[in-house]
């Protein structure tokens, strides 16, 4: 699994603390399911929390002060995590690393920058391969605003937005 964050390929810091697996410090991901479990005990540690999309809307706002928010993409066809991204970020004020998981594809990884997320998991070996020939697609307008960083409004278009450099 490869961390793509920035532009580039980085160092995971952050270790997935498995569900029996006790906590002994350091920066971990606990499910949301543990999380609602020892939130008391994990809340004072550097302690992220990975949710999966389907019934967990309302998780956001008890994980928002976190430093790290993992959101699953399950499948390919499950677009929750975007509505969640968007939510936490404007709704719930998160300013955490916001990490896509799961079944991450190089045509989405665009879009999941626009919606708020800063790094990405990748088990997809086609999508390793293409980040690292720096294939990632590139598009410099879009209609819908954004949460990426750089984004400006055309000023002859209120509507159209010009896109952030996509690295």
């Amino acid at each position: 699994m490869a961390l793509w964050r920035d532009g580039g390929f980085a160092e995971n810091d952050w270790k997935r603390l498995a569900e029996d697996e006790p906590y002994e410090g350091g920066r971990v991901i606990v499910s949301l399911a543990r999380w609602r479990r020892e939130a008391e005990a994990l809340r004072s540690g550097e302690v992220g929390v990975e949710i999966v999309a389907g019934g967990a809307q309302a998780a956001l706002a008890e994980v928002a002060d976190r430093p790290l928010v993992a959101l699953k993409f399950d499948k390919f066809g499950d677009g929750r995590a975007f509505s969640y991204a968007i939510l936490l970020r404007e709704r719930h004020g998160f300013r955490g690393e916001l990490r896509a998981v799961g079944d991450v594809l190089l045509d989405e990884i665009l879009l999941m920058k626009r919606c708020g997320f800063t790094s990405f998991e990748i088990s997809n070996e086609a999508t390793i391969k293409a980040l690292r020939e720096d294939r990632l697609p590139k598009f410099p307008l879009a209609y819908q605003p954004g949460l990426s960083a750089g984004e400006a409004r055309d000023p002859s278009r209120p509507w159209a937005r010009r896109l952030a450099r996509a690295d």
